[in-house]
């Protein structure tokens, strides 16, 4: 159903109630109200509109005498709109300037604001007044003893219709509660002072296998196992001395991991603990497997920049033994050490492939490099493989910057 269809037949169904309603909200400002209400006072459009200040209409009524005559009319207000601003439950009964009479009846809402209903009594002041002028046989006391029996009746009704709302609610918040914390995916619980559970949403057998279903009324020793009670019994002291604690544990059986954290139930004086226990397993393992990748990305990257030093070693050995291998001057025993230099070399060149290869591919991070630094490198390491009578020389202008390569 749309809203407007729905505003049409609230404001149909207040129409026919017949005692005046008005409905503000926490800032004063009127949110609702019937007919009766604007017909009873003789309130102007301009006050029965949404959003019309309460202020102003208190204003109204007290210039229009309905308050009866006032010394300062400017304290008068005032003094309603603070009385008005603590939202206390209240019922009256007062005769207006018009000589009738009505009750003002208040309530709090809970979303903030008040209702108010204003019932014109006037005929049941009127019995009142027929009643003691034709009882001559009845005494003053007992009559006024029955009007203020009368008023207290009608005040009773009114704090009772009062009390049943709150009762209501609070038995709705409680629900809504309860069902949070039965949803909730974690064991939620409360231990009094002696460690016996007073409350739990029955979810310790979800995080514990083989935990009793209800723990209600058992000891924790009982509920949670002795070898789990025993490692998490030192928190628990400390929770009843008043210091929140937190904790994680693993369950021998199941080899789950569990965090327990637990906070004092102060209340003005230590009257046990809170407790909250969830299943962080698969936190732990995912915070083990990122350490442990952590740790092979430092070790990969170690690897390739020992690698890649070796490698450029190796360059400049294999240069320099090339050389050599290639002197005629050698005899037999300096040609075999220079072969088995270069078959070495080899090998090491080798196996840094394959630890290059095992590591990964490197990270690129380019950055201006120095020419002539980098071709002077390039010069040295090629310069001893190069065959006899041969010669690298590099000529570069003067002043290069850095550059990208």
């Amino acid at each position: 159903m749309h809203a407007e269809p729905i505003e049409k037949l609230t404001r149909a169904g207040l129409s026919l109630i017949q005692q005046a309603l008005s409905i503000f909200d926490s800032d004063l400002k009127l949110a609702v109200c019937n007919p009766r209400y604007q017909a009873m006072f003789g309130l102007p459009d301009a006050l029965v509109a949404r959003g019309a200040s309460f202020e102003d209409t208190i204003r109204y009524l007290v210039e229009a005498g309905e308050y009866g005559p006032q010394s300062d009319p400017a304290e008068a207000v005032r003094q309603r709109v603070e009385t008005a601003r603590a939202f206390q439950p209240h019922y009256m009964e007062r005769q207006r300037a018009n000589g009738r009479w009505i009750s003002v009846e208040g309530a709090p809402l809970a979303q903030g604001g008040w209702v108010t209903v204003y019932t014109d009594i006037t005929e049941i002041k009127v019995q009142e007044q027929l009643l003691r002028a034709r009882s001559e046989e009845l005494s003053d006391q007992v009559l006024a003893h029955a009007e203020r029996l009368g008023l207290a009746n009608r005040a009773l009704a009114s704090a009772n219709a009062a009390l049943q709302e709150a009762k209501r609610e609070l038995t709705e918040s409680e629900a809504r509660t309860r069902l949070m914390t039965e949803m909730a995916p974690a064991h939620i619980a409360h231990l009094d002072r002696d460690l016996v559970f007073t409350y739990s949403n029955k979810h310790l057998s979800a995080l514990i296998p083989g935990a009793p279903g209800d723990v209600v009324g058992l000891h924790a020793s009982i509920a949670l196992g002795p070898g789990t009670f025993a490692r998490i019994l030192p928190p628990m002291q400390r929770a009843l001395a008043g210091e929140p604690a937190v904790c994680e544990i693993t369950h021998e059986d199941s080899g789950r991991r569990l965090r327990v954290a637990l906070t004092p139930d102060l209340d003005g004086r230590p009257g046990g603990i809170y407790l909250l226990s969830t299943d962080i397993t698969a936190e732990t393992q995912a915070r083990a497997a990122l350490m442990q990748t952590r740790k092979r990305e430092l070790a990969a990257q170690l690897t390739s920049g020992l690698a890649h030093d070796f490698a450029n070693l190796l360059t400049i050995i294999l240069g320099l033994q090339g050389k050599l291998a290639r002197d005629p001057r050698l005899d037999h025993e300096a040609a075999e050490a220079v072969r088995a230099t270069l078959a070495a070399a080899r090998r090491g060149g080798t196996l840094l492939q394959r630890i290059g290869e095992i590591s990964g591919e490197r990270a690129l991070r380019p950055e201006p490099v120095d020419l002539e630094a980098l071709l002077d490198d390039l010069r040295m390491m090629a310069s001893p493989s190069l065959p006899e009578g041969t010669r690298l020389e590099i000529a570069l202008e003067p002043g290069l910057p850095r550059m990208m390569l």
